[in-house]
């Protein structure tokens, strides 16, 4: 099962997917889709979870990139494919090249798809609260320009995350946002003692607009809330990621991609 986005989706020659955790081989406390390459699930399982994931999309496994993320503001630009063992440390990745898929795997951070349907850019970030205040998005935004996409046509989707009233995080991580913009307080309502309840997602969209990008849709789905569809990691302790991948049906050399 995968989820789309309405803005994503109106557009001509890419495809794109929310991938929840149904419809996969894996077993036990990773069952059922998970592609985390550094997990500790049985690799042909991830394999092949990830060439269904590849089929969904319209790219060969080989062609379906995911990053070692770092929970960085750091962009790579996919130009061929890589493998598996040599993924790149980064945590957004663009493309402007035809039959590429790129994608971000999360459990409970935010992941944010983006499209320029006439450049035939496209790329995907992984904007947990380290990457999103350390400036994943416009990196990512800015990177995309660099390509010949423009922030007037960028369409932008953000994906399944942790909401707010799921998202307890300490005092000290409100402090570092409200010193680098007083106006980031809004993103944080009480919580215990000591603690506050932090909206990932309305800061995720605050920056896109502040960005420029205007055309954006948010599936508004929390991944702590759902057992059944999605992983994550504030509910259970290992880490099971699951892509959410951008990619272009074009053949065409002349397309731009993702």
């Amino acid at each position: 099962m995968m989820l789309q986005a309405k803005n994503l989706s109106a557009l001509d020659g890419i495809r794109h997917a929310f991938f929840t955790r149904e419809g996969g081989v894996s077993e036990g406390l990773y069952v059922s889709l998970n592609a985390g390459v550094g997990s500790n699930d049985d690799p042909a399982r991830v394999a092949e979870n990830r060439a269904r994931m590849a089929k969904a999309v319209g790219v060969t496994p080989e062609r379906f990139l995911t990053a070692y993320q770092i929970h960085s503001p750091d962009v790579v630009v996919a130009e061929t494919p890589w493998p598996a063992d040599g993924r790149p440390r980064a945590d957004a990745i663009v493309t402007r090249v035809p039959g590429l898929a790129v994608g971000v795997s999360t459990a409970d951070c935010g992941p944010v798809l983006f499209a320029d349907p006439q450049a035939r850019v496209v790329g995907a970030a992984h904007a947990g609260w380290r990457g999103a205040l350390a400036g994943v998005l416009e990196a990512a935004i800015a990177a995309m320009q660099r390509l010949g996409a423009e922030r007037g046509r960028l369409v932008a989707a953000i994906g399944p995350m942790i909401s707010q009233s799921n998202y307890e995080v300490g005092n000290e991580v409100m402090e570092q946002f409200t010193r680098a913009d007083g106006d980031n307080a809004r993103f944080f309502a009480a919580g215990p003692p000591g603690h506050a309840q932090f909206d990932l997602p309305g800061l995720i969209a605050a920056r896109l607009a502040r960005a420029g990008i205007t055309r954006v849709e948010n599936l508004g789905v929390c991944t702590y809330a759902d057992p059944r569809l999605f992983y994550s990691f504030r509910r259970t302790t290992p880490r099971y990621p699951c892509p959410t991948v951008a990619s272009s049906r074009s053949t065409s050399v002349r397309s731009s991609i993702a």
